[in-house]
């Protein structure tokens, strides 16, 4: 895989967005300036609720740009551009189809790692004003992916992002991500991914549950549909 062009970087402070609900960094901005990478993140990006968002396996969460063409024609709207989703980085030429779990990438001057593919949320029904957004991107896969950050760094839109290591060819982001949503996965799949390092913890525990037989997991208020 050659170097690609990082386009656009975006990072959001958390505020309320909804009345009754909870805060929210989903609304990123671009950023035109040369950004710290730490173990957390972006330093001038937020997440409001570190149980379910942020953290070290979720530091950087990498969308498709490409991705928003087809939304465009499959919604039929013409508002939906890279940085909608509440990504931080976009790209073109790598999807989920392409970028396996573990790979790690020289993204900028840091170093980072795939660890997992992206749980959709209700959030993203309410940024967008799309109540079927989770389900959609659930429903199609196309759900961007979450790096943890190996070595510190800084990164700036123009920037490149370059594989450095593949370990797990047979694990694509697609693979592992219908897996983990749909939990539609053989006991042997399930097992040897909960003994997958480089997967994030959250998800090796949930694959241990489907090794042992256990595929129950209430969905509907993530999605937004309970």
């Amino acid at each position: 895989m050659s170097d690609l062009a990082v386009n656009g970087i975006y990072v959001g402070k958390a505020d309320t967005r909804w009345l009754d609900k909870p805060k929210s960094a989903i609304g990123k901005q671009a950023v035109d300036r040369r950004l710290s990478l730490e173990i957390d993140g972006f330093v001038t990006d937020e997440q409001a609720d570190l149980s379910v968002h942020g953290g070290m396996d979720k530091a950087v969460h990498h969308y498709p740009g490409e991705h928003y063409a087809t939304w465009r024609g499959e919604l039929e709207r013409d508002d939906l551009f890279p940085g909608g989703f509440g990504e931080n980085i976009s790209t073109q030429d790598i999807a989920e189809d392409t970028a396996c779990i573990g790979d790690v990438f020289r993204l900028g001057t840091a170093t980072v790692q795939i660890s997992q593919g992206r749980q959709p949320c209700w959030k993203l029904n309410a940024h967008t004003r799309e109540p079927r957004m989770a389900y959609l991107f659930q429903k199609t896969g196309r759900t961007g992916w979450y790096y943890r950050v190996l070595e510190t760094g800084t990164v700036k839109a123009g920037d490149r992002i370059g594989l450095l290591e593949r370990t797990n060819p047979d694990w694509t982001v697609a693979r592992v991500t219908f897996a983990r949503l749909t939990r539609r996965i053989s006991e042997e799949d399930a097992r040897c991914l909960a003994s997958l390092t480089s997967l994030a913890e959250g998800w090796r525990k949930a694959f241990e549950r489907m090794a042992e037989g256990d595929r129950r997991e209430d969905t509907s208020a993530r999605l937004g549909t309970g």
